[in-house]
């Protein structure tokens, strides 16, 4: 009897270091899916602290000069759209994932909540990404900073052209507070996502599934204009001086998104951390956000 004991308690143990939820990870603007500094070092991290965990770490397209040209360049919903198709296809999430999307990656894996609820994401963690979008384009990362200056001259001449939408990634979340109904008219995935031309009843159940939705913003952040957007603040209508926080702005007191719910639930998490944008700690990230993945 005790060694059926021992033998059952084993098989216990073995299950649970087995049954690690699953995590997929998407980059951000002109980065990969396996840069050994950025994606391949959470991926390394993760796989380090949770013996056993899958994790997948998105590539669009098929090699990582494609993955890296498509964060700028391929429509965000055909993005969207290829990553659910990945997450379907996939027998090790079948069961459920968490999610952790870096920048422009956390919104896209909002979008992924929002329109494809099978598998089922379980958390969704958002560091630093721009909920509510972008009015401004301050700098790009390390080697793509001449692509930052074409970005930003095409985004002042017409981010709301329908070319520009089609082809530019930036640009479909582009969000100028002068001008917001063009905005809402014209941006082909950020006000769709956001339901400002109308309430899609199953993004809002979708996103109301979520057990926590963590968006984690940087205090320092000179590359998000404006910051708060990482905690789904944004510009008060009309101006782009004075911001207001989400509990402020009408997709919250509308509860267009479920927000507001979560919110009230307990679901939504805001996490503030020092430095620029993606600046952070190892430490930080296992106290701070590894808790949520366990």
């Amino acid at each position: 009897a005790l060694r059926a004991a021992v033998v059952m308690l084993l098989g216990l143990n073995l299950g649970c270091a087995a049954a690690a939820v699953p995590l997929v990870i998407w980059h951000g603007m002109g980065d990969s899916c396996c840069n050994p500094q950025s994606m391949g070092y959470i991926k390394k991290i993760v796989e380090k602290r949770i013996p056993g965990i899958y994790v997948l770490s998105l590539k669009i397209g098929s090699n990582l000069i494609q993955d890296m040209e498509n964060s700028f360049f391929m429509n965000a919903n055909d993005q969207v759209r290829e990553v659910c198709s990945q997450l379907a296809g996939d027998p090790h999430l079948k069961g459920g994932y968490n999610a952790m999307g870096f920048s422009q990656g956390g919104q896209f894996l909002r979008a992924v909540a929002q329109r494809c609820p099978s598998p089922p994401m379980f958390n969704l963690i958002s560091v630093g990404g721009q909920h509510q979008g972008v009015y401004g384009f301050p700098r790009c990362p390390g080697e793509s900073s001449h692509l930052c200056d074409w970005i930003r001259r095409t985004l002042d001449l017409g981010a709301y052209t329908q070319a520009v939408q089609e082809h530019l990634v930036q640009a479909e979340y582009w969000h100028d507070p002068l001008r917001e109904e063009d905005y809402r008219k014209n941006s082909i995935f950020l006000a769709d996502i956001n339901q400002e031309r109308g309430i899609n009843e199953t993004y809002k159940k979708n996103l109301m599934a979520l057990k926590k939705f963590v968006m984690v913003k940087f205090l320092n952040d000179t590359m998000v204009d404006p910051p708060i957007s990482e905690w789904f603040g944004f510009y008060r209508p009309g101006q782009a001086k004075e911001t207001i926080p989400l509990q402020e702005t009408s997709l919250y007191t509308e509860d267009r998104l479920g927000l507001q719910q979560m919110d009230k639930a307990g679901k939504l998490v805001f996490l503030g951390v020092k430095g620029d944008h993606l600046h952070f700690t190892e430490e930080w990230f296992d106290t701070t956000l590894l808790p949520f993945l366990e």
